[in-house]
């Protein structure tokens, strides 16, 4: 796995990842930014979130688990000091599907945090990482 970071201008910066995609990173106004990207810690938060939420989804696919919509929702807390680590870390699942049975979305969050999410075994390592879920009931099914 491999990526490039480019200085754009002032301290934007466009990011490239070995899979092609680009992300444009930037700061506030107060440190020289045009606040025309994400910051650089935002975008931690976005690969625990996504790490977590593609775990989910293919562990409930395979329990063959109605899942219609998932969305993570992170509120993170950051060290006062340098260098301003996160020191807690919340991710609340929102699941919506046709009869999820709550002891698979529970397993599937499970297995996630603890055995195959490499960002949150990373961010462990500095921050407590807790999470929860809500279970939304539909009526239709997209599976």
């Amino acid at each position: 796995m491999k990526a490039t970071i480019t200085l754009q201008e002032g301290v934007s910066f466009l990011a490239t990842g070995g899979s092609g995609h680009q992300v444009v990173m930037d700061g506030p106004p107060a440190f020289g930014g045009k606040n025309q990207g994400s910051r650089p810690m935002e975008m931690l938060l976005y690969g625990l979130g996504g790490c977590a939420a593609f775990d989910v989804v293919l562990i409930l696919r395979k329990m063959r688990q109605s899942l219609d919509s998932l969305e993570v929702e992170i509120k993170a807390e950051r060290a006062d000091e340098d260098p301003k680590v996160f020191t807690t870390i919340h991710l609340h699942f929102k699941l919506s599907g046709k009869g999820l049975k709550t002891s698979g979305v529970e397993k599937a969050i499970e297995l996630s945090a603890e055995k195959y999410c490499s960002a949150a075994a990373m961010l462990n390592r500095v921050a407590t990482i807790t999470h929860d879920y809500a279970i939304i009931e539909t009526e239709n099914s997209q599976d």
